[in-house]
């Protein structure tokens, strides 16, 4: 017995998300996504993916893209589901089961309407978001090659189900990771002129970190810097040799994002070099800012309030998205569609109202058609 597109593909979804895979293993997950597309005539196009695959619809004509994410986190469920994930410590808590879904659903309605289409869609499951290697990959594949403008969402859980809300310019932040590794000279507790102690000069390095965003730059820019891990010491009574800070820095401008790795230096050397301890930067880059083309921007917006969404322009986000190379290379924009749910993105508890999937599938298939009417 065939279900109800809406039916299918809340079932599609549940089971995605009883089976999650984390970033780069998406291996059975690449294998039912591609199972499902055949059934519907759907055949994924012959790119030299690990995971992850992509498929195109519609022929000759411009050209547009669609994107959703595939992979999980290492979390341990704990949202109250009858389908919750049967991989333990590992949990869709990000929703691209949500996003997967809903881009099956866009690829059923396009492939139904294949023949009025004036144009061809091209979809990416991509795998790895999370760890923000996969947009890359698909890139290196040459998935966007030919591509006029490429479309993507993210489930909002502190909107309601049935808004919809965007940006021109910057959305998302960058994501950078830095390693901060302080050495001092280990000691006795009870006789600390003896050492260096590398705890104290990383708790410095800590709170003057806070002025980067604070003093350095203006009150008026987007910088966060946190600092999220400290690791230093094995027992109560010895002070240590080394301690190792990690945190994250985000920012919507490039022109800071150039800016933060001398200056956290600075601010490191100086600290240490006053304790007599030594520091070192470990500076790992990640996606850059996620600027939405304006124009595409307020034409998915158009869109989605003509499919009865509630539009809203959305503050800038300090969160990351490797969609943003995508854009880097090709016009478009990125989206959130209200999912509702009590609990936050990246929680164990974290539970997405089903009701986005379908309205959204209809959204992503209408904005494709639309988009290659307004190309060709």
């Amino acid at each position: 017995m065939t279900l109800p597109i809406e039916e299918q593909l809340i079932s599609w979804r549940r089971e995605l998300h009883q089976h999650p895979e984390l970033s780069g293993k998406e291996i059975a997950t690449t294998q039912r996504i591609t199972g499902w597309l055949n059934k519907h005539g759907i055949t994924p196009l012959p790119y030299p993916l690990k995971t992850g695959l992509v498929v195109e619809i519609g022929h000759g004509g411009p050209l547009i893209a669609l994107r959703a994410d595939i992979d999980a986190l290492p979390i341990e469920e704990s949202a109250p589901v009858a389908f919750a994930s049967q991989q333990p410590g590992v949990m869709h808590a990000c929703g691209h089961d949500i996003h997967t879904s809903v881009m099956l659903g866009a690829a059923r309605l396009l492939k139904a309407r294949e023949a009025e289409l004036p144009g061809r869609v091209r979809i990416l499951f991509q795998p790895a978001e999370e760890t923000f290697v996969g947009a890359k990959a698909l890139i290196n594949a040459g998935v966007l090659e030919g591509v006029q403008a490429i479309f993507g969402m993210h489930n909002a859980p502190e909107l309601p189900v049935g808004t919809f809300a965007t940006r021109g310019g910057a959305f998302y932040a960058n994501v950078d990771r830095f390693i901060i590794r302080i050495t001092g000279k280990g000691a006795h507790a009870a006789r600390p002129q003896e050492g260096i102690d590398a705890i104290v000069v990383a708790g410095q390095m800590i709170g003057a970190l806070q002025t980067l965003a604070s003093r350095r730059y203006s009150p008026l820019a987007s910088v966060v810097v946190s600092v999220t891990r400290i690791t230093g010491g094995n027992t109560w009574n010895v002070l240590p040799q080394q301690v190792e800070l990690e945190g994250t820095v985000r920012t919507h401008d490039s022109a800071i994002r150039e800016t933060l790795p001398d200056n956290i230096r600075q601010i490191i050397h100086g600290i240490a070099a006053a304790s007599g301890a030594s520091a070192e930067l470990v500076w790992q880059p990640g996606p850059p800012a996620l600027v939405n083309t304006p124009h595409w921007a307020d034409f998915a917006s158009q869109v989605a309030a003509e499919n009865g969404y509630q539009v809203l322009t959305s503050e800038p986000q300090m969160g990351g998205e490797d969609f943003a190379l995508y854009l880097h290379h090709v016009p478009g924009t990125f989206v959130s569609i209200g999912s509702a749910s009590t609990e936050g993105l990246h929680h164990p508890g974290f539970n997405p109202d089903e009701r986005l999937i379908y309205p959204a599938a209809c959204y992503f298939a209408r904005l494709a058609e639309q988009a290659l009417t307004h190309l060709a």
